[in-house]
């Protein structure tokens, strides 16, 4: 029989740690917690793998399932001494998802599940609190209600704040039992007509009603969207973890809480936290109520009038500082938990490593190597590649002029400016359209993680530092304020109103997610630096790696950037981007207009000083490092001008007529040119032109030597080649000017010949191309173009359709196929390899800058990725990461 239920309670558990896969991270932490003695409320986790086959059998569940279930409810009901569904003493439960990634509020949750009409009375009378079991019922209803039969929260939200308008309250807390009653009342009523049905009464319905909606919701549109966000499978599913409940809202010596082992957005080491007393744990996230600090510090650096529980329930926050240094110490890492205090008594209802800031994450790893903790290669691995983009842009300006209208919670740190949005679907829309947002929310929700991704910074009214904005917007590496409570944000009339300014949708602010400050206006920003955490991570990370990161650069700005990055040379070079500057422009369109070799030559001669000079400042700058110049690539009619007045005034610099102009494009314009006339084939036609980019990559070479006493080694890269052929005639072409160039000058020099890798047939044919290429560079993006047969440019029209529907995982263009171009990848490697053993390989397209992409390249055996300046140090980590792993 499978095993499809895993317990855990009083010390005991089924499951452990490393059972993520099966459990789910939730599942598989509280299996651990229950067997290091922790005080966690018994439960039990229904598998990961039901979640698959609920999809596989048309959301049916495994015969053998309920009765697993059953067995499982009985062993909680021995533990607690209470029993599911029982008027008297009633065993009420929770039912929360649990992915094997954290994805936080993602999905559905339920609480005290098992309560009804008869159960409740049953409730107040063993907790003795009437006021206490009525309140419970009432958030049982509405939470299961959203939930399990999709009747909208704001039902119920507006049924009680019109009962608390009518009786002149303000706090939830102010309600008696009785109030809670007529509430009730209203609610079930609601449930009939907008459900069609009455509010289920028996709790075993209600048990899998909850199950099937949190199964349910590993596919719901928020999800999914986290899902491709973060590179998590579809395939991976959701475990569901069912626990008995314990009551935070029981009185003044309860409470709920979250609370992080170090600071997720410094990584200081200092217990950081916020908690709630009287309440259950929708209240801190969901930012309805305002939570207080837990230590007696994170008031006073808040500035907070509430009191810490530190100081109000000293004993017990004494256990949870236990239980933090127990935690952290067992798991070597950061972690997020979750706890609830019922009169007076601690339980765990979470741990998982934190999410934290890119900033936290390299303190907390550095910090963590200090401690003896964790060696370098851990420390390495704990910081995720692709968050160092948040540390790699501008933050304000210390200098600079800032119109402070607001503070809130310091939520996400770094800081971004853009104009007013106040919905999610308006961020997503103008993002698009190139315009940069704020996100501006009363409180986030789930529902609004497509507007968080598309904004620059998000901003709420309320919420405190563990809300759904604080957590979610950490983990995108959004810049985030919440808690701005003397923001009053209107959705109706489209406003924010502040300190007796109005300002509306449209209107710029800039948000500052390290100090809190609300802005108004642009505000100037400096540039970062890799120093203190980062620089020593990124030390520890090049002593691992094997693979050299080199970077695509052409421009003398983009090569200082990605000096300053750590590039190790440049992998691509793209001379047709030199082409397009003004002074030079006009000079190639004669050049293209030419009808005689000697005419181009003409042309040609007016470039070659200005290329000459682009490679002499190129080569100066890396110094000495590796420089791969790709010969022109794209088709010569894109550097053909299309409005009338840019025509004539290349016909009169050609001295030609416009007519002979507009033949001449018509006459070079292509049906499909990303399978035309470009790449060696432009060689081959005209090898003047080769033959000029060759002469000025030499000459400058030479005049660095010369001047510079620098060795350069210029790597000349040939594009487009599908025959060995094309290669031989292009290298011959190459080494002739370089003789001419080394006799002139009297200079040696030395250098290679090679080609990109960006068809079909090269990798097919690699071992033949070796004999005459010295190097292969991958170019994955046409590569990706032509096995595919996808024009990158309206591919982005329908591919997501196809991630929808599972037909890929991710976009081919943003993270290399594997299967297919990568298997065209590894084909050319050993073919090439085995032709010329010192064969230098090396990929060039936007996929150096992709570590899944990265990892490919580390297990394939390439010397060397490239990518855009920015991704160096991205490139740099995740090649320290591919050489652990593999």
């Amino acid at each position: 029989m499978t095993k499809w239920v895993y317990s855990f309670g009083s010390g005991k558990a089924d499951g452990k740690a490393d059972m993520k896969e099966l459990l789910g991270g939730k599942g598989a932490n509280l299996a651990e917690m229950s067997s290091l003695g922790l005080p966690v409320p018994p439960g039990f986790t229904i598998s990961t793998e039901v979640c698959t086959a609920y999809y596989d059998n048309d959301r049916n569940y495994p015969a053998d399932l309920a009765g697993q279930v059953d067995e499982a409810v009985a062993q909680i009901e021995e533990i607690v001494g209470m029993r599911f569904g029982d008027t008297a003493n009633p065993l009420l439960v929770s039912v929360r998802s649990g992915a094997r990634a954290s994805m936080p509020g993602m999905m559905d949750t339920v609480l005290n599940l098992g309560l009804n009409d008869e159960t409740v009375a049953g409730l107040a009378k063993v907790s003795g609190d009437e006021r206490f079991a009525f309140d419970s019922y009432r958030r049982f209803i509405q939470m299961y209600s959203d939930v399990v039969l999709e009747v909208d929260h704001h039902f119920f939200e507006e049924i009680l704040e019109l009962h608390k308008e009518d009786n002149g309250l303000i706090l939830d807390t102010e309600l008696s039992a009785d109030d809670w009653k007529g509430v009730i009342e209203q609610y079930k009523k609601i449930v009939q007509e907008e459900y069609g049905q009455p509010f289920p009464q028996d709790p075993r319905e209600q048990l899998w009603g909850a199950v099937s909606a949190v199964f349910g919701s590993w596919m719901n549109a928020r999800a999914t969207t986290y899902r491709k966000l973060n590179n998590i499978p579809a395939a991976w599913g959701t475990a569901v973890n069912v626990q008995a409940m314990v009551f935070g809202n029981m009185g003044d010596d309860c409470a709920t809480g979250v609370a992080f082992t170090r600071n997720p957005s410094t990584g200081e080491n200092l217990f950081y936290g916020e908690y709630l007393i009287n309440a259950q744990g929708e209240d801190v996230v969901a930012g309805i109520r305002t939570p207080q600090n837990l230590t007696i510090q994170g008031k006073e650096e808040q500035s907070s009038d509430l009191p810490a529980m530190e100081e109000v329930m000293p004993e017990v926050f004494k256990q949870l500082d236990d239980v933090r240094h127990i935690l952290e110490q067992h798991y070597r890492d950061m972690q997020d938990i979750e706890f609830t205090v019922q009169s007076g008594k601690l339980f765990m209802l979470q741990t998982r490593a934190g999410k934290r800031t890119t900033a936290a994450a390299l303190q907390i790893a550095v910090d963590m190597v200090a401690e003896g903790l964790i060696s370098e290669s851990e420390a390495v691995m704990r910081v995720e590649p692709a968050a160092l983009d948040q540390l790699l842009h501008p933050t304000l300006d210390p200098k600079a002029e800032r119109n402070v209208i607001g503070r809130g919670l310091p939520a996400s740190p770094g800081a971004a400016s853009g104009q007013i949005v106040f919905s999610a679907d308006e961020a997503e829309k103008m993002a698009h359209a190139g315009k940069s947002v704020i996100l501006c929310r009363i409180e986030t929700s789930p529902e609004d993680i497509h507007g968080m991704h598309a904004a620059k910074g998000i901003l709420t009214s309320r919420g405190g530092m563990t809300s759904h904005a604080a957590v979610v917007a950490r983990g995108m590496g959004r810049p985030c304020v919440s808690g701005a409570g003397e923001l009053r944000i209107d959705y109706k009339n489209g406003t924010i109103i502040v300190r007796g300014q109005v300002l509306k949708a449209g209107d710029i602010l800039t948000i500052d997610g390290s100090t809190g400050e609300v802005m108004i206006g642009e505000i100037p920003t400096i540039q970062p630096e890799m120093s203190g955490n980062f620089g020593k991570l990124m030390e520890w990370a090049d002593a691992i790696r094997t693979m050299k990161v080199r970077t695509n650069a052409e421009t003398p700005n983009d090569c200082r950037t990605a000096r300053s990055f750590g590039a190790e040379g440049i992998g691509l070079c793209r001379t047709e981007h030199m082409f397009f500057d003004a002074d030079r422009i006009v000079a190639v369109r004669e050049m293209i207009l030419s009808d005689s070799e000697e005419d181009r030559r003409k042309a040609l001669a007016k470039i070659l000083p200005m290329q000459r000079d682009d490679f002499v400042e190129i080569f100066k700058i890396m110094a000495g490092l590796p420089v791969t110049i790709r010969l022109l690539d794209p088709p010569l009619h894109e550097f053909l001008p299309h409005g009338e007045a840019e025509m004539q005034e290349v016909a009169d610099a050609a001295g030609v007529p416009i007519e002979k102009l507009h033949a001449r494009a018509a006459k070079m314009s292509e049906s499909n040119p990303m399978l035309g006339h470009r790449g060696c084939r432009l060689g081959i036609s005209y090898p003047e032109i080769y033959e000029m980019q060759a002469r000025a990559i030499f000459e400058a070479t030479a005049r660095v030597a010369k001047e510079e006493g620098q060795t350069v080694r210029p790597e000349v890269m040939i594009p487009l080649v599908g025959m060995k052929k094309e290669l031989e005639i292009l290298k011959a072409l190459v080494d002739r000017v370089a003789k001419e160039v080394m006799a002139a000058e009297g200079v040696e020099m030395t250098y290679l010949v090679g080609t990109m890798i960006e068809l079909p047939r090269a990798a097919l044919r690699a071992g033949d191309i070796a004999e005459e290429a010295e190097f292969f560079s991958f170019g994955t993006n046409d590569l990706t173009q032509t096995t595919f047969g996808l024009s990158r440019d309206d591919a982005g029209n329908f591919l997501g359709a196809y991630e929808q529907r599972g037909i890929i995982e991710q976009d081919p263009f943003i993270s290399l196929d594997q299967e297919g171009v990568g298997e065209l990848v590894e084909i050319a490697v050993e073919r090439g390899r085995k032709t010329r053993s010192d064969l230098k390989l090396g990929i060039c397209g936007e996929h150096g800058g992709d570590p899944a992409s990265i990892h490919f390249c580390q297990r394939t055996g390439l010397d060397y990725v490239s990518c855009s300046p920015f991704r160096v140090p991205i490139a740099r980590l995740a090649a320290a990461q591919a050489a652990i792993k593999n």
